[in-house]
């Protein structure tokens, strides 16, 4: 079987290189090196260790990745060739190292096999010189392959692999999605050589500090993110449910909790009422929205939040389903459900996306009808979109503006002769009469159900406002007549 022996070089000079490795390079004489220049490769050839260096692989691959490949195709080739050879790696072959993974999957594959002799890591030097234990949650990330959900969780960061100018400053922006510019940071330069370099310095100063290479890592402590509240979240739940807990929340069934699931949904509706129509875009949504507005919508949101992550902590009581599987399974679909996004399809318009999404979900759910999955129990207005919606996926749209008015008109030209029309017709036409508003709505973007909980919010607000000047008055509106009430109304009119 080929052998290829993996040898961490360590994180500088040879002075830092295991014993053990040192052992491995000198009985393995055919010795590769990913790239040579790496301090210790030349240190070391006085004592008679050369290497193969593979620094033109990155001249001729298109990305990083097709340069690890084409580096461990290199080495099964010469191992296959030889027998055993000795792979040189920067700092420890466990960390940061894509190429051992890639060799890693070629020996579970049967096509070599695999010794690694670990090294001191870049990242031992750094939690030296910034006096942190990892063991305390510090996390090393990869900087030329940051994941948009890493940042979601606070805690003290490394990261690694920041060799260009361009990378460290693809962190920096990543960064200030989460802190202030002058939240502080600290750059790690060519820790345990000569001219290490440790600068502490604003975050909008990261990328300006110094010229980065492949020997250069910044570190962060980073506030809690919401990947840290969540949990934080789930773990107050179940104390909640566990023993010495609250006796109320002990005793909640899914059944019993749908209740309240249902009026903090409707609470946060009423919350985001109170926000302009525009809300966020446009100064409307912005500045012109109080703080307690907003504090009030985080709060609602907040509650119905907990109500989710409580149906979570119940279905994991009865393995059914965890919190984990909530997120991760949402996530998957949304995935799922954009291949406009992570796909190859092509969506150039918002009617595009949801004819995409609704063929998608029908396919998802292995039905033959696209309506099967519009719940009956919705209100009738939202059902109402909600099949307008599925039918205009398959390019029956009802929602054209002149048809809505004109189906509007027609239906009440029949209610205008309500007296010639049975009871049954009648309903009918205010059927035709609200399904046309629905359509007219979604003619112009407006979801109807959301349009008349606004009218309803305004007819309350101008009602309450009569009553306020009716006792003002020392009057008593439900002994008044008709015309003395209408007066009121228009006199509290809002300008």
């Amino acid at each position: 079987m080929p052998k290829i022996v993996v040898v961490g070089l360590g994180p500088a000079g040879a002075d830092l290189l295991l014993p053990a490795a040192r052992a491995a390079l000198t009985r393995t004489p055919v010795r590769f090196a990913r790239t040579a220049r790496h301090p210790a490769v030349d240190e070391l050839a006085p004592y008679g260790m050369t290497f193969t260096a593979l620094d033109d692989v990155y001249e001729r691959a298109p990305d990083p990745e097709s340069v690890y490949r084409e580096i461990v195709d290199t080495l099964v080739a010469a191992a296959r060739e030889r027998g055993t050879i000795a792979y040189a790696v920067p700092g420890s072959p466990v960390i940061a190292e894509r190429t051992v993974v890639l060799l890693a999957e070629r020996e579970r594959a049967g096509e070599v096999e695999l010794e690694v002799i670990p090294g001191l890591s870049f990242a031992d030097l750094a939690w030296a010189r910034l006096g942190v234990d990892p063991l305390d949650g510090a996390r090393v990330l990869d900087g030329r392959a940051l994941a948009p959900a890493a940042l979601e969780a606070g805690g003290r960061v490394l990261f690694a692999q920041l060799d260009t100018a361009l990378v460290l400053s693809d962190v920096k922006l990543a960064l200030l999605d989460r802190v202030g510019p002058d939240h502080e940071v600290v750059l790690l330069h060519h820790l345990g050589r000569s001219d290490e370099q440790v600068v502490r310095v604003p975050l909008a100063e990261a990328d300006r500090a110094l010229t980065p290479d492949h020997l250069t890592a910044l570190f962060v402590d980073l506030p809690p993110g919401p990947a840290d509240a969540y949990g934080a979240l789930l773990a107050l739940s179940r104390r909640l449910r566990g023993p010495g807990g609250c006796p109320w929340d002990a005793e909640q069934t899914h059944h019993s909790l749908t209740r309240y699931l249902l009026e903090e949904a409707y609470e946060v509706v009423d919350a985001i009422e109170a926000l302009p129509a525009d809300a966020p875009d446009g100064a409307a949504g912005g500045a012109m929205v109080d703080a307690a507005t907003w504090a009030a919508l985080a709060d609602e949101l907040g509650d119905l939040l907990f109500q989710v992550v409580f149906h979570a902590v119940l279905a994991e009581e009865a393995d059914a389903f965890t919190a984990t599987d909530i997120a991760q399974g949402i996530h998957d679909k949304l995935v799922r459900r954009h291949p406009h996004v992570f796909g190859d399809v092509d969506a150039v318009t918002a009617g595009d996306v949801v004819r995409n999404w609704e063929q998608i979900k029908k396919d998802e759910r292995g039905s033959d009808s696209l309506v099967d999955s519009v719940p009956v129990g919705l209100p009738a207005l939202l059902y109402t979109h909600k099949l307008f919606r599925k039918a205009a996926s398959v390019g029956l749209d009802p929602s054209d503006r002149a048809d809505a008015v004109a189906a509007i008109e027609h239906a009440l030209d029949t209610l205008r002769v309500a007296d010639a029309t049975s009871a049954v017709e009648t309903e009918t036409a205010v059927g035709d009469v609200l399904a046309g508003a629905v359509a007219l709505a979604r003619a112009g973007g407006i979801d109807a159900e959301s349009a008349l909980r606004g009218w309803a919010a305004r007819y309350r607000d101008h009602f309450q406002r009569m009553e306020l000047l009716a006792r003002a008055r020392a009057l008593d509106l439900a002994a008044l007549g008709p015309a003395e009430v209408d007066a009121l109304w228009a006199e509290t009119t809002s300008p």
